[in-house]
């Protein structure tokens, strides 16, 4: 665009509408419209300089500029009303007139600086009118042309400040997103902090937490935390903004240590935590399933004088559900509402989805009246949550009743609402049905995604219908929907059931070349098929390679593996594989128990609470103490699943006594048991008359038990105890447990060890 006319010469005629222009101004603001007719640029050019030191004036003659579009106010006059307003310190105001000037006059940076700098010393102005173009083109991401200005007014002396180098670093890094846009906004916030240096600027802590941000966003955090060394050696020490920054990046990555580290170098560097920093650990330790410790943090809160919030509770309701302890969630539940803080829709649709996951729906809709009850209304993940739990159950009625609720409440079922009910009409195995369903996606102008189709893929290949199954494979691709890794398991499990290994093994291969990760499936599914068809080799050559790439076998793995062994009559091998679950092959044949666990890194601790689950689900229950015992030799600390494993399965083997045991261990401890560990536990002690131990469990348990809604069915267990019916007591304990009125040790499979 062709730059303004800057050759403004003032009639005297200007000067009079000018003066009559700043009457109406402060008399008679009504009269200015019949002004604006005559007003020219020159005019308002001689009223802003000759009154620019009339803050009133100035503002009240904005306000007229900006009533409606008007010829005189021009990019010169407003290049002229930015320079006061920023001599006023109306930042906010000139910010807002900035960003206007640069969206409506489409004049390029230099020409907006060259504005700027020929009326810069008509009022009396300082570098920060610079600064503040600078942070508004940032604010818009027109990053290139804030650069541009920075350089410009370097090259011309004016020395844009901190706020210019801030405002344009936060612009950068805010934009990076994806690891490659994340690299490379890095590599230009470097270049644009690196030469804020040259240009002899000392960072703030704006700066420093800023590029903290940038570099832990992109995963970055050990440069994250080199950062914070360096500016402590200049002088510039970190806050609390700083130290929050690095906490909660370590916890998104499951490094709770380094978290807690950082909380007390905060405390010797005298700078508190605040709730911020609190919620960020307490998550952390919530996705790892480490409830216990966040009572330790929350009584630590409370010892700073913090209190828990909205957010605190949410998150751990929600680690609590996780873990299966719905008890301690309803417990927060109540406790939330007894210090004044008000559950919200995420409270309850957190309480609900747990209760739809472990398949307790009358529960989860007795929770949605009760947040009826207290005003709040279900949003579409509520919804969509309570449509998942009757899709999985098979209620397709019921889904379909929430789902028409939804719609009447304003919410527009979204595509994982249609692909919870396409999954339950394939977990009912009724194909056809789940096909219209997604058609139906289509007419109402959603789209399928890769988890729509290859549900119903998975559905074909387990019915044996592989030609529909590839059919879909070539429908959604023809869509622009690459298969994921799902959808290549499913079809290569599909192919391994009807024993075409070859075709299995091809498109193993084909996943392989799209850089698709098999998992333990995968591999499960092809050593399966292998075995089936004698071929013992190919099956444990895919063992070593499928532990060479860093995957752990389970037991299904292991279990597939010592069948295919024993099919060949070659037991003795079998039987060492048992013994060596998750060994590495190169481990001597005499290696024990103690040898596995001191090698066992922190993220291979699953592989020896595997090890237990497997000794425990077979009944070797010999075994299973010898691994028990180790793990404390070596200081690997069983946690509240192992115990319930080893407690069920002393109980499967006849062991009532070194169940209990194990159980007041485990009380101690401070675990909670799970309900199908106390149900076999108390079966065991009655059986074997071990009366007082008997009573010592029932009455931990009904102790245990806070809720006001439990009072009831407490004594009714109590009065059947006393009267001796067995059979009414663990009826109504599985029933208060299912309902979370007693405390349930969490996620862990005794369901399985009990098949």
């Amino acid at each position: 665009m062709k730059p303004p006319n800057l050759n403004l010469s003032i009639s005297p005629k200007d000067t009079i509408i000018a003066k009559k222009a700043i009457t109406y101004l402060k008399r008679h603001p009504q009269n200015l419209p019949s002004l604006s007719p005559h007003f020219t640029p020159q005019a308002a050019t001689h009223l802003l300089l000759t009154s620019q030191n009339n803050k009133p004036l100035i503002l009240n003659f904005l306000a007229w500029a900006n009533s409606k579009p008007h010829p005189f106010f021009t990019p010169h006059c407003q290049t002229l009303t930015l320079h006061i307003l920023t001599r006023f310190h109306l930042f906010k105001t000139a910010q807002t007139l900035a960003l206007n000037l640069i969206t409506s006059s489409n004049h390029s940076p230099s020409v907006l600086f060259n504005l700027l700098k020929q009326t810069y010393h008509s009022c009396n102005s300082s570098s920060a009118v610079f600064d503040l173009l600078i942070k508004s083109y940032s604010q818009i991401n027109l990053i290139d042309n804030a650069i541009h200005t920075l350089h410009l007014a370097n090259r011309h002396g004016f020395s844009p400040g901190v706020l210019s180098y801030n405002s344009i670093l936060h612009s950068i890094l805010r934009n990076g997103n994806g690891n490659g846009a994340h690299r490379l906004s890095i590599q230009h916030a470097n270049r644009v902090f690196n030469d804020m240096i040259r240009n002899n600027l000392s960072p703030n802590i704006y700066t420093y937490n800023v590029m903290i941000r940038g570099m832990v966003s992109a995963g970055n955090l050990d440069s994250g935390l080199c950062l914070i060394r360096e500016m402590e050696t200049k002088g510039c020490l970190p806050n609390v903004v700083t130290y929050n920054t690095m906490i909660t990046a370590y916890c998104k990555e499951n490094k709770l240590e380094e978290a807690f580290g950082l909380l007390k170098i905060m405390a010797k560097n005298r700078v508190e935590p605040n709730l911020i920093s609190y919620n960020a650990v307490i998550n952390g330790l919530c996705n790892l399933g480490r409830m216990n410790e966040t009572m330790e943090v929350i009584e630590e809160m409370n010892l700073n004088g913090l209190s828990p919030d909205c957010i605190t509770y949410n998150t751990l309701v929600n680690g609590f559900c996780k873990d299966g302890n719905f008890h301690q969630a309803l417990v927060l539940l109540n406790e939330m509402a007894g210090k004044g803080l008000s559950p919200n829709v995420v409270t309850y649709t957190t309480l609900i989805n747990g209760m739809c996951k472990v398949k307790n729906l009358s529960r989860a809709m007795e929770l949605l009246d009760h947040m009826r009850v207290r005003g709040l209304s279900p949003n579409e993940r509520t919804f969509t949550t309570l449509v998942d739990g009757f899709c999985k159950q098979g209620l397709m009625d019921e889904a379909y009743k929430v789902l028409s609720e939804m719609i009447d409440c304003g919410f527009s079922p979204s595509v994982v609402t249609y692909n919870a009910i396409v999954n339950g009409f394939c977990c009912l195995g009724r194909a056809e049905e789940a096909v219209e369903v997604l058609k139906g996606m289509v007419d109402k102008g959603l789209f399928p995604d890769v988890v729509s189709y290859s549900t119903v893929i998975s559905l074909f290949c387990r019915n044996g219908e592989l030609g529909k199954a590839f059919k879909m494979k070539v429908e959604m691709i023809e869509k622009g929907i690459l298969p994921d890794a799902v959808t290549y398991s499913s079809l290569i499990q599909g192919l391994c059931l009807q024993r075409k290994l070859s075709e299995a093994f091809d498109l193993f291969r084909e996943m392989l070349g799209r850089d698709l990760s098999p998992d333990e499936v995968t591999y499960t599914s092809l050593m399966n098929g292998y075995c089936v068809e004698g071929e013992l080799s190919k099956a444990l050559d895919l063992h070593d390679e499928m532990m060479q790439k860093g995957f752990l076998p389970d037991v299904v793995t292991y279990s597939v593996l010592i069948n295919g062994l024993n099919k060949k009559a070659r037991t003795r091998e079998a039987k060492k594989l048992l013994l060596k679950l998750f060994y590495d092959e190169s481990v001597p044949n005499d290696v024990t128990y103690d040898t596995l666990i001191e090698n066992c890194s922190d993220n291979e601790f699953k592989s020896v609470v595997g090890l237990v689950k497997g000794f425990c689900m077979k009944g070797l229950m010999e075994e299973a103490d010898r691994v028990f015992e180790t793990m404390h030799q070596r200081n690997f600390k069983p946690d509240g699943a192992v115990y319930n494993l080893m407690i069920h399965g002393h109980c499967r083997r006849g062991n009532a006594c070194k169940a209990y045991n194990m159980y007041t261990e485990m009380v101690r401890c401070g675990f909670v048991s799970h309900m199908v560990t106390v149900i076999s536990l108390i079966k065991a002690l009655s059986k074997d008359g071990m009366n007082d131990e008997l009573s010592s469990v029932m009455q931990n348990i009904l102790s245990s038990c806070m809720l006001n809604d439990a009072e009831l069915p407490k004594a009714l267990v109590e009065i059947n105890f006393k009267e001796g019916n067995m059979d009414a007591v663990l009826t109504m304990l599985t029933e208060m447990a299912n309902d979370g009125l007693l405390p349930d040790g969490g996620n862990y499979s005794c369901a399985s060890a009990s098949a």
